[in-house]
């Protein structure tokens, strides 16, 4: 199995090597397959003189994400008087992020959007957005990855066979339970948590006490109700449209991660564009955050709306420096290169001016 795809599906952290090697020794069987279905679509999406580019997107057709994908394509066709446009398959028709990720990386995609965990696996500098307690506010997250920064994580792509496109939010994510509010790391002491599948946020979910239980989203309600984990984390409108709330009522406002979501497209495919057109796509994909922030918004308004009128427990932490002075070694296992420190020290300093 090669590298790449073997720290993809695993999600480790260990350097990727190139698209060629991946081509040349062979994928995982699904992945594969999944693949020859994507081509089976892109010749569907052909357009008189021009071509729509295949993205795939595991959230439903309604998320923000998928909308501003959907903004970009508009974009796309206006300007380029529909040569360019974008055909989004969402709700996960193509797979997982980590499998549909391992065939943009060969070309079997043209875009993706995905979370940072699969990337944390195969670029370092990704991790540093993903660090619990490093962003302040939403507001910090956004002015850090609208700057140089977020620029220069998106660039770190590139080496892998990806073109860093944009950021999308994500929210901040909080801890939900079945037992009780959550205002100190002592309350969670013993508690079997869901995470995503992330060496970054078991070692999260270890240094505040509890115990860390990777599993699919999917997965989570019934494992909730069953009793197999006790809670979850996530953001205002995962927690709402997953109904966790039914069976998990406690809501703590811990805000420890404010990650975002990256759009991704296949530097097999972007190479072929042209250069007017390569500025074109990133351009659109630029033009499409601000869309998709206020659409964000709007759907964690209406989602905090909802599960309050549910009647869930809702609380502040009461010793935020505590959380965060556990991250510490945390961020000491994870920021090891010069590159990362630097990126750190420079978004630490904004929020400090912020």
């Amino acid at each position: 199995m090669p590298e790449a795809e073997r720290k993809i599906r695993r999600g480790r952290e260990t350097p990727m090597t190139n698209t060629k090697e991946i081509a040349s020794e062979g994928l995982s069987r699904r992945s594969v397959l999944l693949a020859g279905a994507a081509a089976g679509v892109l010749s569907a999406c052909g357009r008189k003189g021009g071509r729509a580019f295949l993205s795939s997107d595991t959230h439903p057709p309604d998320y923000p994400t998928v909308t501003a994908v959907d903004e970009m394509a508009r974009l796309l066709r206006e300007r380029t008087d529909g040569r360019l446009d974008i055909k989004t398959y969402a709700g996960g028709q193509l797979g997982s992020e980590r499998d549909t990720l391992e065939i943009t990386v060969f070309g079997g995609l043209d875009m993706n959007r995905v979370n940072l965990a699969p990337l944390n696996a195969i670029e370092p500098v990704t991790t540093i957005p993903a660090l619990p307690f490093l962003f302040r506010s939403n507001e910090h997250m956004r002015q850090a990855l609208d700057s140089p920064i977020g620029d220069e994580i998106l660039a770190s792509l590139t080496k892998h066979d990806l073109i860093g496109l944009c950021f999308y939010d994500s929210g901040d994510r909080n801890f939900y339970n079945t037992k009780r509010p959550i205002y100190t790391p002592a309350d969670m002491k013993g508690m079997k948590i869901r995470v995503p599948n992330s060496d970054l946020y078991v070692s999260m979910i270890k240094a505040l006490g509890a115990d860390a239980t990777p599993m699919s989203l999917a997965e989570v309600y019934q494992a909730l109700v069953q009793g197999v984990i006790d809670g979850a984390e996530n953001n205002w409108p995962s927690y709402e449209s997953g109904r966790h709330f039914e069976v998990a009522p406690y809501y703590s406002l811990t805000h420890h991660v404010i990650a975002p979501e990256v759009l991704v497209m296949s530097k097999r495919r972007w190479d072929k564009l042209s250069k007017p057109d390569q500025e074109r796509v990133r351009q659109a994909a630029k033009d499409s955050v601000p869309f998709m922030r206020k659409h964000w918004d709007a759907a964690v308004d209406e989602a905090r709306s909802k599960l309050l009128a549910a009647g869930i427990k809702v609380n502040e932490i009461a010793d935020p420096a505590a959380f965060a002075a556990a991250m510490r070694p945390v961020w000491n296992k994870y920021v090891v290169t010069d590159e990362q420190k630097r990126l750190l020290k420079e978004i630490e300093a904004m929020s400090e001016v912020g």
